[in-house]
Order: C-alpha cells, then structure tokens, then sequence
C-alpha cells in the first residue's frame, strides 16, 4: 500500500536463473568418462578390503588347526575390522580437507602393511598369531575411508541419475568381496579330516603332514591377497584424482558445511539420529553374524564348505538385489523410505524363520538344510542390500553437510554395533547359535518399526 510498483527486472527471481535451461543443466557442469575409472578402481579397493577382513571365519576350522587359535580368537581377528574405526574422526576429516586421494591412499598404505604383515613366515607360533593379529588391525583401520566415501565418490564424479547406483556398487562391493573369502578359503585350504569333531571340541589330533599341509595352503591365500593389494596400491599411487576437473552437477558444486558445523549438525537432527540407528543396528548384528557365519552354524551340523556358500550367496544376492533396487531408485524418486519399510519387512521374515529353523527342539518344527540355507540367504540379501538406500536417504535429510562425514558417521555406528556383539561372543559366552538366532529377529523388527514411524522433518 503506497508502495511504488516493481519494475520487470525487480520481479525477476532471486534463486533460480531467468533462463530455464541453465536451471536444468549448468553450462560449467560435465560427467567425464574416466569415473568409471575411478568408481573400478576404488571398488576393487573395497573388493579387498572386505576380503582381507574376512580370511579367518570361513576357514576357522582349518585355522585352528593350523596355528592352534582358539575359537574366541577367530572372533577376535574378525573383531579388529570394527576396531579399526576407533579413529574414524580422524579420517573424516582428512577426508574433508585433503580429499579422497589423500585419505585413500593412507588406507591403501595400511592395506598393504596389514597383509604385509600377516604373510611373514616365521615359525614360531606364538610371534605368527601376534603378526596376523597386527595384520587384521591395519587392514580395520583402512575401513573408515573405504565404507564411508562412496556416497561422496558417486556425487563427486556422477550425474544425478545415476548416484545411487554408484553409490550401490561402492558401498556393496566391500560385502562382496567378503562374500568371495567364503568360496575362496574353504576352496583353497582343506578342512581338517574330522570335521565334526573339530566343531564341537577341539579334540582332534592331527598328523604333521595335514597340518604342515594345511598351512602352505593358508600362507598360498595370504600371498595372493598381499599381490593383488600391492598391485592396487601402485595403481591408486598413478592415478586417482579426488574430483574431476568440472563437477558433474549443481550438486556436486554446491558449498558443503564445515567439518565442525557438520558433526554439529548431525548430532542436533533427531530424523537423521533416528535414520541411523535404524541402519546402525541390523546391518552391524548381520555383519558380525556373517563374520562368524561357520562359527553360528556348527551347532547345526553345517561344513565348513556348506557354511561359505551359504555366506556367499547371501550376500551376493544382497548385492546385486542392492544394485537393482538402486537403480530403481534413481529413475523414481521420492521412494526411498517405502523401499526401506518393505526391505525391512522382508529381513523380519526372513530372520524369525531362520530362528524357528535353528531352535528346532524348541518349536519342534522340522529344520532341513533347504529351510536353513534358505532363511539364511534371504535374511542377508534383505539386510545387504538396503545399505545404499539408506546412504541415500541420510544423505538427503542433512544436506548440505558433506556426503563422507555422514557416512562416515553412520558406519562408525554399525561398527560400534559389530564390535559389541564380537565382544560379547568373544569373552562372555561359548554358545554361538542360541543368543544370535534369538537377536536376529528382534533386531530386523526394530528397525522395521523405526523407519515405519514418521519423523517431523528438521528444519
């Protein structure tokens, strides 16, 4: 009122630009074809590390045998990977500052000195379980970075259409990695003769020859995984640039909060607080469950052999369900939490029915190894494949707080949740199967319930 009248050029709008084709595609962005490249390189990377973390479970067996560990201590190697993230802020922030060059190629470097350090043949049994132990540590600390950057790698190098099925295939090869050690270590290092009696008390003497044998076999596994990391950590020290010369998107060139104002900015969002302890939870419980899968299923009179493929497939499955339901994502938008729910559900299902399966003499339902495989690679597959989603979808409730901060955060917390379940197996309890297959339910309930509940959005 009394106000003078705008002109045209006042009216013009203050966000966006008054040509509608710059809106959709800035002139200064551009997708490169070399991030295929680097998306190839890094998830072989992740591929390794994955591998290299889970040597030990699927050839326990064997392993005991061989360097007379105890059972508490194969849990104790697989325990390492998640200690490994105790200096996750540390990472994080040269993540944040130095780029994803500099923080990969401290992690690659830990990668090479922990199989490094497990492949030295020394005699002594004693100083050989100190050095793989070692080992195990440097490659864990190499996990932060190798978990957490994948959201950030996809953002920084790819278009927005096709982010989350980068993000999918960084985040998931690490599982498949894992999944091969179950083909690769029971395939290559024999079981020991007796078996069954190995599993349920260490009570079996062998001859020399087998256990001389069975350790040539293992030393052979560390040599190869040793090459293949040296091969690609010279390949990261040539070329592995931390972002293309143009961003790919409006996105990717947007100004991202401080490191400070961003680890503030999390631990204020209630949404994202309740998001990640929804992802924290199932995924850190299946991931220690699927480090000690050939501990869990020897009650149950499953092989060494039988255990690995099932290890195998359930994460297979989940990575390439993973991949799929990613790439869905990314030609429909606004489905993530939906996606979530009916993962969610399914891996609820599919984890009370592996549970029914194992505690037979209680519900006195009739348990084969068809239910038993079955229940058991569905769980994995429903539980695996939900973690690009929900990289996504944090990813989204905070911005613009850096992608490899967030994730970093996130991981962190399910490996807290790792840990303290390899914890309580390692120094608190000797039965296996009966206090996972009684958690597993629950565990995949809870965050079916959390993710179903609506959160007001912050602010």
């Amino acid at each position: 009122m009394g106000a003078a009248s705008s002109t045209e050029d006042e009216r013009e709008p203050l966000i966006f630009p008054p040509n509608p084709e710059t809106s959709i595609q800035p002139v200064y962005s551009r997708v490169y074809g070399r991030r295929w490249l680097v998306l190839t390189l890094f998830s072989l990377l992740a591929f390794m590390q994955g591998m290299v973390w889970n040597t030990w479970g699927p050839i326990q067996n064997s392993a005991i045998h061989a360097y007379d560990f105890a059972k508490s201590d194969i849990a104790v190697l697989v325990l390492w990977g998640p200690v490994g993230f105790t200096p996750w802020l540390l990472f994080m922030w040269l993540m944040d500052k130095k780029g994803l060059r500099a923080s990969l190629l401290l992690s690659v470097f830990f990668m090479v000195m922990g199989a490094a350090l497990r492949s030295v043949p020394v005699p002594d049994l004693q100083l050989r379980r100190w050095l793989i132990h070692g080992g195990q540590l440097l490659n864990g600390l190499a996990g932060p970075t190798i978990m957490s950057a994948g959201p950030l790698l996809s953002t920084t190098w790819f278009a927005p259409d096709q982010r989350a099925t980068a993000t999918a295939v960084a985040s998931l090869v690490s599982y498949l990695g894992a999944a091969c050690s179950f083909i690769v270590g029971p395939l290559l290092v024999p079981a020991p003769n007796d078996t069954t009696r190995v599993m349920v008390a260490r009570a079996v003497v062998s001859t020399d020859t087998q256990i001389n044998h069975i350790r040539d076999r293992i030393q052979l596994v560390l040599y190869a995984e040793l090459g293949v990391v040296a091969v690609l950590f010279a390949a990261v020290l040539f070329y592995f640039p931390s972002r293309p010369p143009r961003p790919p998107s409006v996105a990717a060139a947007s100004q991202r909060l401080r490191y400070s104002s961003s680890i503030c900015r999390l631990l204020s969002n209630f949404r994202f607080l309740m998001i990640a302890l929804a992802y924290a939870v199932p995924t850190g419980v299946v991931a220690g469950w699927s480090g000690v899968l050939d501990m869990i299923l020897t009650p149950a009179r499953v092989s060494q052999v039988d255990a690995g493929w099932i290890g195998f497939w359930s994460v297979v499955g989940g990575c390439v369900f993973g991949v799929a339901m990613a790439r869905f994502a990314d030609s429909i938008r606004g489905m993530l939490k939906l996606i979530l729910v009916l993962m969610m559900a399914g891996a609820s299902l599919a984890s009370t029915w592996f549970t029914l399966t194992c505690l037979t003499r209680l519900t006195h339902l009739p348990s084969t190894a068809a239910t038993l495989y079955t229940s058991c690679i569905v769980l994995g597959i429903f539980i695996n494949s939900s973690v690009p989603i929900f990289f996504e979808l944090l990813i989204e409730t905070v911005y613009p707080v850096p992608e490899g901060i967030t994730c970093g955060v996130v991981t962190f917390l399910g490996n807290l949740v790792t840990g303290c379940l390899l914890f309580f197996l390692t120094f608190y309890t000797t039965e296996v199967l009966s206090p996972l297959t009684k958690l597993t339910p629950g565990q995949c309930m809870f965050t079916y319930l959390t993710v179903s509940v609506p959160v007001p959005p912050s602010n």
